[in-house]
């Protein structure tokens, strides 16, 4: 699922190692789309509707190396399990969200985060629960009158060893941290948070990777050396063929075919 990239003459592929799939969890109307799109450093829109299904590709060039981060909004497959196993098995690093006004969706997360261990787990052919990175997120601080899960609920809950966050979306605070735990979870430069790259076109994003800095020095709104990344615009989610393909191809090294692990 790593994006090659042409331009041109110019063509060259991400490694394996620097591409990583988020996939967001959660109830609706938490605030997962307003969180991603603080992520990929757009404008928040307050107006709710509901998601269909979202996927953003975010590449970045840090340290003189390209990274390809996939985020997927898998929160449409509430109804359809064995999609969303799927989506569970495809995915590196987890973002769930909860609501700080609405219990329920606290609720939900717990059975989200006790999936994504059992579905792991029997992909990795373990006993019991794997450990998995997920950060989790309670959105919505800033509705402190209307709170209804408290912090100390949620560490007996899930206990200490969980990634556990206070934000707001609405305010942009306390995300700085999700972004950071994230990064740190799956392996990826904190330079990956937004607060710590600028914002660049495709064009000059290529031009980068490419080696053809000159041309297009004028163009970035930093130094040329400094953490950047671009969203892709065209960017579309991998087949559901080629998903299980990866699944598959990941769940065993042994010569015999393996089941299909998302039923």
């Amino acid at each position: 699922n790593c994006f090659r990239l042409s331009r041109r003459e110019c063509v060259f592929t991400i490694s394996p190692r620097n591409c990583h799939r988020v996939v967001v969890l959660g109830a609706p109307k938490v605030g997962k789309t307003s969180i991603l799109q603080r992520f990929l450093g757009k404008e928040v829109e307050e107006k709710y509707e509901p998601t269909t299904e979202e996927f953003h590709r975010k590449l970045f060039y840090i340290g003189g190396e390209a990274y390809q981060v996939d985020l997927l909004d898998a929160s449409s497959e509430r109804d359809f399990p064995a999609k969303r196993r799927l989506s569970i098995l495809t995915g590196d690093i987890f973002l769930l969200v909860f609501s700080l006004d609405d219990k329920d969706s606290f609720g939900e997360v717990c059975e989200l985060l006790n999936e994504i261990r059992a579905a792991k787990a029997k992909l990795q052919k373990l006993k019991s629960p794997a450990r998995v990175p997920a950060v989790i997120c309670g959105n919505k601080a800033d509705l402190e009158a209307q709170r209804a899960v408290s912090r100390s609920e949620v560490t007996e809950t899930l206990g200490d060893g969980i990634s556990f966050f206070e934000t707001s979306a609405k305010d942009d605070t306390g995300l700085e941290s999700v972004f950071r735990a994230m990064a740190s979870l799956g392996g990826l430069p904190d330079e990956t948070s937004p607060s710590r790259h600028h914002l660049v076109s495709i064009p000059t994003y290529q031009s980068l990777c490419s080696g053809e800095r000159g041309s297009r020095r004028s163009r970035t709104r930093g130094p040329i050396d400094a953490p950047c990344a671009a969203v892709d615009p065209l960017a579309r989610r991998p087949s559901f063929r080629s998903d299980l393909r990866l699944v598959l191809g990941s769940s065993t090294k042994h010569k015999k075919p393996e089941k299909c692990q998302i039923q």
